[in-house]
C-alpha cells in the first residue's frame, strides 16, 4: 500500500471515529433530557379539525360503553322495538271507556322505564364482577324475603299475588330472584370447580336415611349450599307463578350443568321435582288449578276441531295464533292490529303475536335472531373469559333471557300451555324490563373486564 493510500485510509477511519462519537453525545444528552428529543406539534395537530375531535368523542364513547359492541346494537335494537309494541298495543286500553289513560302517557311511561333501564344498564357494566361475586349471597337472600313476603303484603292480581308496592310502582320481586340465583349459583359452583366433578349435592329422595354419615356428608357438600336455594326458589315463586318456578327451575339445571356437575346429581334433582309437582298437584297447592286448566285448554286446542267456536269464546291463543296468520310475510302495517282489541295482555302475554300481525313473520324472525344472538355473543364471552365467576354468570343470565323470550313465542304459536311469561325487554312491565336490563349490564361487565384484561385474580 502506497503512503497515499495510508493516509486516505486514515482519515476515513479518523471520520468514522468522529461521527461515532458525536452520536454517542447525542445519545447521552437526549437521555440527560428527553424534553429536548420531542418534535414539535405539528401544524396540522395545532389546528385539529372537527374530524379529529369527532375521533375523540367517539374513543370516549368507547371507554365510557364498554364490553361487546354488538351486545349494545341487540339491546338498543330491543328497545327501539318496544316503544313500537307499547305504543300500538296499549291502544286497546287507552279507548276503553273506563280508561283515563291516553296512549301518549302510556308511551311516556314506556320511555321513562327504558330510560331507567339504560341508566341501570350504564353503572352495572361499570362494575367489576368480582363485586357481584360479593354480593351473590346477600341479594339472593334478599330477593327470597321479598318474594315469600308477597303473600303477605302484596297486591293480587287475577288470584295472583306477585307485586309489592313501591314508591306508587308495582316492584315483582321473583324477576329480581331469577337474576339473583344465577349469580348465586355461580358463585357456588365456581368455587367449587376443583372438586364438583366428585362431589353429590342432591340427597336421596329417603329422607329416613339423611342422618347417615353418607348422606350428612352430602347435605354438607352441597346439599345446603346449592341444594336447598334451590328448592326455596322454586318454592316461593310457584304459588304465585307456576311456570316462572319451573324456569328457574331449568335455569338452575343449566346452571349446573355449566358448572360441570355430574349428570347423576343432575337427573337426582329431576326426581327431587318431579315428587314436588305430583306432591303439589295432588293437594291442590298454590295454583295448580290454574296450571291444570291452562294444560287442559293446550291440549283441547290440540285434539278438538275449532272451526265452530263463536269469535266471542276463542282462548288468547287462538287469538295469537289469528294474529300471526292475518299479519302473514309482511304485516298489516304499524298500527294496524285488528286482534289486540280482543286479546287479554297484547302488550305483554301475547307481544310477539301482535308484533308479528303488524309488522310480519320476516321482520319477526329478525327479533327472533336478536334474542338467540343474545345467546351466542354470551357463549364468546364465556369461552374468552380467564375466570370462573363471571364467566358462568354471563352464560346464565344470558339462558335466562333467551330461555324467557323463546318461552313466550311457543306460547303465542302453542307449542306449551300459556305460562304469562313476558318477552324480555320488549313486553309492557317495569319489573320485567329493569332485571333484563340488569342482566345485560353484567354480561356487559364481564366481556368489558376480558378486553381490558382487569379481570381480579380471585375466582
Amino acid at each position: 500500500m502506497t503512503d497515499n493510500e495510508n493516509n486516505n485510509y486514515s482519515d476515513y477511519v479518523r471520520r468514522v471515529a468522529e461521527a461515532d462519537a458525536d452520536a454517542d453525545a447525542r445519545r447521552r444528552a437526549r437521555r440527560a433530557d428527553p424534553v429536548e428529543d420531542e418534535a414539535p406539534p405539528r401544524a396540522d395537530e395545532a389546528t385539529a379539525g372537527p374530524e379529529s375531535r369527532g375521533s375523540g368523542a367517539i374513543a370516549l364513547a368507547r371507554r365510557l360503553f364498554g364490553g361487546d359492541r354488538v351486545l349494545w346494537v341487540i339491546i338498543i335494537s330491543l328497545m327501539i322495538i318496544s316503544v313500537l309494541v307499547v305504543y300500538s298495543s296499549t291502544a286497546k286500553m287507552a279507548y276503553n271507556a273506563r280508561s283515563a289513560i291516553s296512549t301518549a302517557q302510556f308511551l311516556r311511561s314506556q320511555l321513562f322505564l327504558l330510560a331507567l333501564c339504560i341508566i341501570a344498564l350504564f353503572f352495572v357494566h361499570r362494575v367489576n364482577s368480582v363485586t357481584y361475586r360479593k354480593l351473590s349471597t346477600p341479594l339472593f337472600a334478599l330477593s327470597l324475603l321479598l318474594t315469600a313476603s308477597v303473600y303477605f303484603m302484596g297486591v293480587t292480581t287475577n288470584g295472583a299475588a306477585r307485586w309489592i308496592p313501591l314508591f306508587g310502582f308495582q316492584f315483582q320481586p321473583s324477576e329480581m330472584l331469577k337474576v339473583t340465583l344465577v349469580m348465586y349459583l355461580a358463585q357456588q359452583l365456581a368455587a367449587r370447580q376443583s372438586t364438583v366433578r366428585t362431589m353429590q349435592i342432591v340427597p336421596s329422595l329417603q329422607f329416613w336415611t339423611w342422618m347417615q354419615p353418607k348422606q350428612r356428608r352430602v347435605w354438607r357438600e352441597g346439599g345446603l349450599s346449592i341444594f336447598v336455594p334451590i328448592v326455596l326458589s322454586c318454592m316461593v315463586i310457584m304459588p304465585a307463578h307456576t311456570s316462572s318456578a319451573v324456569l328457574a327451575f331449568v335455569l338452575s339445571l343449566a346452571m349446573l350443568y355449566i358448572g360441570r356437575v355430574r349428570w347423576s346429581e343432575i337427573f337426582r334433582l329431576v326426581k327431587w321435582a318431579v315428587a314436588g309437582a305430583a306432591l303439589v298437584a295432588l293437594l291442590g297447592l298454590g295454583r295448580s288449578q290454574t296450571a291444570h286448566g291452562r294444560i287442559s285448554t293446550w291440549l283441547e286446542l290440540w285434539t278438538t276441531p275449532r272451526m265452530e267456536i263463536p269469535v266471542d269464546e276463542l282462548t288468547d291463543t287462538e287469538r295469537s295464533m289469528i294474529a300471526i296468520y292475518s299479519g302473514g310475510i309482511l304485516g298489516r302495517g304499524a298500527g294496524q292490529s285488528a286482534v289486540r282489541v280482543e286479546m287479554t295482555h297484547p302488550e305483554s302475554d301475547y307481544a310477539f303475536a301482535f308484533f308479528v300481525e303488524e309488522y310480519g313473520i320476516g321482520i319477526a324472525m329478525i327479533l327472533i335472531a336478536l334474542y338467540v344472538w343474545v345467546f351466542f355473543r354470551a357463549i364468546e364471552i364465556f369461552e374468552r373469559c380467564p375466570k370462573k365467576y363471571p364467566a358462568m354468570l354471563s352464560l346464565g343470565i344470558a339462558l335466562l333471557i333467551t330461555g324467557q323470550a323463546l318461552l313466550h313465542i311457543m306460547v303465542t304459536v302453542n307449542i306449551i300451555p300459556e305460562t304469562g311469561q313476558t318477552l324480555p325487554m320488549i313486553s309492557r312491565g317495569g319489573s320485567s324490563l329493569l332485571f333484563t336490563a340488569i342482566g345485560l349490564g353484567m354480561i356487559l361487565s364481564v366481556s368489558r373486564q376480558t378486553e381490558e384484561g382487569s379481570h381480579s385474580e380471585d375466582v
